[in-house]
C-alpha cells in the first residue's frame, strides 16, 4: 500500500467571460486496485477573468493540497495538466507528481472528480452564478 493525493479540478470551461474552478483533493491509501483508506478531503474554489493558464492549475492543485495534513505523491489526470509530458508537471510541482496508472488511481480520481463536480454545482446554485 501506498500513500497518494489524486487531485481534479472541475470546471474549466468558460461562464460569462470568466472560469468557475473548484479543484478537489483527497489524501489516500491505496492498494494495486483499491481505495484502502481516506485519510482527509479539501476543496478550493477559484474564480478567474481569463483563461487558465498551466501556471494557475498547478498553483490551484498545489493551495488545495497544502491543506491536507498529509504526505504523499500528488495524482492526476493527463488532461488536468494540459496533456503535457510527465517531465512537465514534475519540475513544476513542489512535491512529488505522476498521472494516474493503477486501477486503485483511477478510482482515486474518479472520487475527486465526483467531489469537485458535485462541489462546483452547489455553489453555482448557492451563489446564483448564471451558467
Amino acid at each position: 500500500m501506498w500513500d497518494i493525493i489524486a487531485v481534479d479540478i472541475s470546471g474549466r470551461h468558460r461562464i460569462k467571460k470568466n472560469y468557475y474552478m473548484v479543484c478537489a483533493a483527497a489524501a489516500l491509501t491505496v492498494s494495486a486496485s483499491h481505495i484502502e483508506k481516506i485519510k482527509q478531503i479539501k476543496i478550493q474554489p477559484l474564480w478567474i477573468k481569463r483563461d487558465p493558464t498551466l501556471l494557475d492549475i498547478v498553483q490551484l492543485i498545489e493551495d488545495t493540497a497544502g491543506q491536507l495534513s498529509f504526505e504523499g505523491t500528488i495524482v492526476a489526470e493527463r488532461g488536468d495538466i494540459y496533456n503535457k509530458p510527465l517531465w512537465v508537471p514534475e519540475v513544476i510541482f513542489s512535491r512529488a507528481f505522476k498521472y494516474q496508472e493503477s486501477i486503485a488511481e483511477r478510482r482515486a480520481i474518479e472520487l475527486v472528480h465526483h467531489i469537485s463536480l458535485s462541489t462546483r454545482n452547489l455553489l453555482i446554485n448557492k451563489l446564483e452564478i448564471e451558467t
